[in-house]
């Protein structure tokens, strides 16, 4: 391995030790963390249930629940899960008290929100809102839930801060299931991306944000892109290899002398791809992996994309490619409505983002107990998740001060040598998952308006 790969192994390995220092007055913490939140709940005993919960939900229990829970706590179950499953009490300000936090702690004036449907898998038809659906998680179409998530990416860290749950047609038709599982009587059918288009209004202007991105499932409907362009937002939405595109930089055919001036064909960007000579790609290193530099190649050009056998808008095509363990290609396809001058590190920048909201997901369901719930009712799946959100919030601004071992942090006079002491006496390692930041790379032209504590 080159030296400098060694130093960079050597890094990150340091950044995965912990000073016991870090976890000193953590629960005193977690509780004044959790006082914003519980004022907005209206009885002391939905307050204190709040605090139990989110101390379960960062404990060490292997399953999060409100059983397991109460049983960690030595506290009554019944009392827990009538809070969490059946007490009427509003998650949308705890939501909007979240959002608020992360937008002022994290947000930049270049800030990217971003969209992903997550699935719970569940057995079973008695849940709210679960069908057959596609659930990435298992790879395939299969019993489950699916979540709508909002999250927030900046430099500093990322966070989620909003969730909706899809309710599938079928449920929106049936009165029996929609009244055993309590589902709002007003509530209607709305398809996943007027759920991101309402979340966007609630809570966006909590977030400083530049950009909004979303995986290909959000990115396919043109309709949903040209809503975000007439609303003033810059988006950049991963689409399907097989979107069919016209290439509007390319040479036309020859003109024949009759008829229309010719134009280039519509081809799937698959298809595309495989055409561009050599040349068209830029490359470039994004920064030094655990194996070796990660190298990416791009190619933007100014399109049309066809839908329905429709021509839409101008837009800015995106294509990144990695190369990966295997030898393979891997292609991402974007549209964005930003122009197509803009640099190569930015859209390299939002793209990366959008991967982001993945590691978000991931810290909830391994350390914040987000798909460990036990409920059935729409009630209790909204309170659990929002509950989850905040406790992985927790973990972010804990993993923020962790990595701030100062004398402010620590009463220490000489950081330095305390920096010393803890690492040659008693340092530890993390044993979760280690989440890197998004990497400074060049900001954007426009503005708009993890630690875990065992044992708790």
């Amino acid at each position: 391995m080159e030296r400098r790969f060694e130093l960079r192994k050597a890094e990150l390995l340091a950044d995965c030790q912990v000073y016991p220092a870090v976890f000193e007055g953590m629960m005193d913490r977690l509780d004044q963390f959790a006082e914003p939140f519980a004022a907005r709940l209206r009885r002391p005993e939905q307050r204190e249930h709040a605090q139990s919960y989110l101390r379960g939900l960062l404990s060490d229990v292997e399953r999060k629940n409100a059983e397991t829970i109460a049983y960690r706590h030595d506290e009554d179950r019944q009392g827990l899960q009538t809070f969490l499953g059946t007490a009427p009490w509003d998650y949308q300000p705890l939501l909007k008290e979240l959002a608020r936090q992360v937008g002022s702690e994290l947000g930049e004036p270049d800030g990217v929100i971003v969209f992903d449907p997550s699935a719970f898998p569940k057995k079973g038809r008695h849940s709210v809102a679960v069908a057959r659906q596609w659930c990435g998680r298992l790879g395939k179409i299969d019993n489950c839930q699916v979540g709508i998530f909002m999250g927030y990416v900046s430099r500093t860290e990322h966070a989620l801060v909003d969730v909706r749950l899809f309710v599938p047609r079928e449920w929106t038709k049936d009165r029996r299931r929609r009244k055993e599982c309590g589902i709002p009587q007003e509530l209607r059918y709305q398809t996943r991306h007027k759920m991101v288009l309402e979340m966007l209004k609630t809570k966006g202007h909590l977030l400083p944000h530049a950009w909004v991105a979303g995986d290909d499932e959000m990115g396919r409907p043109a309709w949903f892109r040209r809503e975000l362009d007439c609303s003033g937002e810059r988006y950049l939405l991963a689409v399907p290899s097989n979107t069919t595109i016209r290439d509007l930089e390319a040479e036309p055919p020859p003109y024949r002398g009759r008829g229309r001036q010719p134009k280039q064909p519509f081809r799937q960007l698959r298809a595309w791809c495989e055409s561009l000579p050599k040349g068209a790609w830029t490359r470039w290193e994004v920064r030094d992996a655990e194996k070796g530099p990660l190298v990416v190649e791009m190619v933007k050009r100014r399109v049309v994309a066809k839908i329905d056998r429709k021509v839409g808008d101008e837009e800015t095509l995106v294509v990144i490619r990695t190369l990966q363990e295997d030898g393979a290609l891997k292609h991402d396809y974007y549209l964005s409505n930003a122009p197509v001058t803009m640099s190569h590190d930015e859209f390299a920048r939002v793209a990366k983002a959008e991967h982001r909201i993945e590691e978000c997901l991931q810290r909830g369901k391994s350390e914040a107990g987000l798909a460990d719930y036990q409920v059935r009712t729409w009630l209790g799946w909204h309170h659990h998740i929002t509950l989850s959100l905040m406790a992985a919030w927790f973990l972010v601004l804990e993993a923020q001060r962790g990595k701030k071992v100062d004398a402010s942090d620590h009463g220490s006079a000489d950081t330095q040598a305390a920096g010393a002491t803890h690492a040659t006496s008693q340092r530890l390692r993390h044993t979760g998952p280690h989440y890197p930041r998004v990497p400074t790379l060049a900001g954007s032209h426009r503005a708009c308006t993890a630690l875990s504590p065992q044992g708790t």
